[in-house]
């Protein structure tokens, strides 16, 4: 497949999918491939599409960041492309959109970082995960921040002080990815998920990821004072009152258009 076009989108039906193209660079995650992802997530956020696949063509899933952008560049050429990678993932989760990744092959540091930035993620059981600064001379510092929101202290440490790949199976189990699957069944699996996790009002889940990533950071008696504010503004939606109404009188929900 040609390079072309480093990033496809492709709409069926309620969803679209996301898919980065450069399979001979092994989708590493240049200036300007950031910039499209970016573009492609804001582009797809102002349709009525559901939910979004994040997939990629070629052997890899992503490798991270494109090192030909970053060897010999200065501290501050650093600095902007590192925010240009974390504005891709802080547009990933502010987009009304459920966002699934769909990784096959290995998804490693910056890689790695955009699976775990993801609302939801399927993997095959070939698949890897890895933020292997550790063993080499660059520690993956911005990976790590998703990385270890994910699984949590000791296993972000391991990961990252080892180096080392874990396997698909793994990082189930430890929360970066939902499920493992066999690699024949990845495409099935991932629209399944996506299928599932759309349901519903698109407003109210809308509203409900944007509040669900603001709680996440906060101390609990913090969230629960937020959360409780947005749940009651938006018990006031025409989205909340259907669904109790519904609920009450024992009929499937009409949703506002």
């Amino acid at each position: 497949m040609s390079e072309d076009n480093e990033v496809l989108l492709d709409r069926d039906g309620p969803f679209t999918t996301i898919t980065m193209n450069r399979p001979k660079r092994r989708n590493a995650l240049s200036r300007a491939f950031l910039a499209d992802l970016t573009a492609a997530f804001r582009a797809t956020a102002d349709t009525d599409a559901r939910g979004i696949v994040l997939a990629a063509n070629g052997p890899v899933f992503s490798a991270g960041h494109d090192f030909s952008d970053m060897a010999g560049a200065s501290h501050g050429d650093v600095r902007d492309l590192l925010q240009v990678c974390t504005e891709l993932v802080r547009t990933i989760q502010s987009v009304p959109q459920v966002v699934v990744a769909r990784v096959h092959g290995l998804a490693t540091a910056a890689g790695c970082q955009l699976v775990a930035s993801c609302d939801l993620a399927v993997a095959a059981e070939s698949a890897g995960f890895a933020a292997p600064g550790g063993k080499g001379g660059w520690f993956c510092h911005t990976p790590l921040v998703a990385i270890s929101r994910n699984i949590g202290r000791k296993r972000a440490a391991e990961m990252a002080l080892t180096g080392e790949v874990i396997d698909a199976r793994t990082a189930a189990d430890w929360g970066l990815v939902n499920y493992a699957v066999p690699d024949a069944d990845l495409d099935k699996a991932t629209l399944d998920l996506l299928t599932r996790a759309t349901q519903g009002s698109p407003r109210s889940k809308a509203l409900g990821k944007q509040a669900m990533y603001a709680q996440l950071d906060r101390p609990e008696h913090d969230a629960y004072t937020y959360a409780i504010e947005v749940m009651a503004a938006t018990s006031q939606t025409p989205e909340a009152q259907e669904g109790m109404r519904a609920f009450l009188e024992k009929r499937r929900p009409t949703w506002p258009a």
